[in-house]
């Protein structure tokens, strides 16, 4: 039976209030052009929906917060974090402008996987805005890309436990490739609205029905995307297959020897008594 791997960040209640929070206000800022009719005052100030969403970040910033306030996130958590999303920020520009290649997105469904939901979460928004400052990607669009990069590392962290070798690869190749459109989806939703011109057959319709639009989203998606998030999905299932194994054990070993669980205690202290030796301090380590 395999060992169950020490996680870094645990979510507890006020956490997992946050995630739910801070998702829930995600999905309204991201879907409500299909669903806002004509009369709507969101209707009425579609041109500064943008502009209201990036008030998401603050949220993001306080989903981070209450994550380490509320699992003890220490040092060595902090560590392996910073880690990973230099290197995913580092990844993200080697394929970026050729046919939607990103090599990040395949450490993120990795790292999701072996070092659970919370810290996948945390690691996915981070990453994406250290490789924005990276790139110079800031924008109004950062937190659509933040927020879908916290829950694409999210769900590798919530597949079913207990898979190693082959078939662990294969279930998260499969993933990576269906995320990775549910990705591009979510980031494309929010570039259709905000691009006008596009043509009649593509272009966002404010209060139109929900219907129509999603036709026209479709459309949009076929005409501006799908190649960049075919490749994407593709370069993520590759990797996830050839290099994954390795990665994995990697990430597993780096887990077990930073012991994340395990408490410090001090044994001992002061001096002995006259004619008596000084009193030792004992260090030991215990799991949680």
């Amino acid at each position: 039976m395999p060992v169950k791997s020490a996680r870094p960040v645990r979510l507890g209640p006020r956490s997992v209030a946050a995630l739910v929070l801070v998702s829930l206000v995600g999905l309204a800022g991201v879907c409500w052009p299909l669903f806002a009719d004509a009369g709507s005052a969101v209707t009425d100030h579609a041109a500064d929906a943008p502009w209201l969403f990036a008030l998401i970040l603050p949220l993001l910033i306080a989903v981070v917060v209450a994550t380490i306030a509320d699992c003890g996130m220490d040092a060595k958590a902090v560590a392996m974090l910073g880690v990973l999303a230099a290197v995913g920020a580092a990844l993200r520009p080697l394929g970026a402008g050729t046919a939607g290649l990103e090599p990040m997105f395949f450490l993120m469904v990795l790292s999701g996987r072996v070092l659970g939901p919370g810290f996948g979460f945390v690691l996915g928004a981070v990453t994406m805005f250290a490789s924005a400052l990276l790139t110079g990607g800031v924008g109004p669009w950062m937190p659509t890309q933040m927020l879908a990069m916290g829950w694409f590392s999210m769900g590798a962290g919530l597949l079913p436990a207990g898979l190693r070798g082959r078939p662990e690869r294969l279930v998260l190749a499969a993933y990576g490739f269906v995320a990775a459109f549910a990705y591009g989806t979510v980031t494309n939703l929010y570039g259709w609205v905000t691009v006008g011109g596009l043509g009649q057959g593509v272009s966002f319709v404010p209060g139109a029905p929900a219907g129509e639009n999603l036709v026209r989203f479709a459309a949009y998606v076929l005409a501006t995307s799908l190649g960049w998030d075919l490749g994407r999905a593709a370069l993520t299932v590759v990797l996830t297959l050839t290099v994954g194994g390795p990665l994995l054990r990697a990430l597993r070993r780096a887990t077990r020897r930073a012991n994340f669980e395990a408490q410090v205690t001090f044994e001992g202290s002061g001096k002995g008594s006259a004619g008596e030796a000084p009193h030792r301090t004992q260090i030991t380590y215990e799991r949680k």
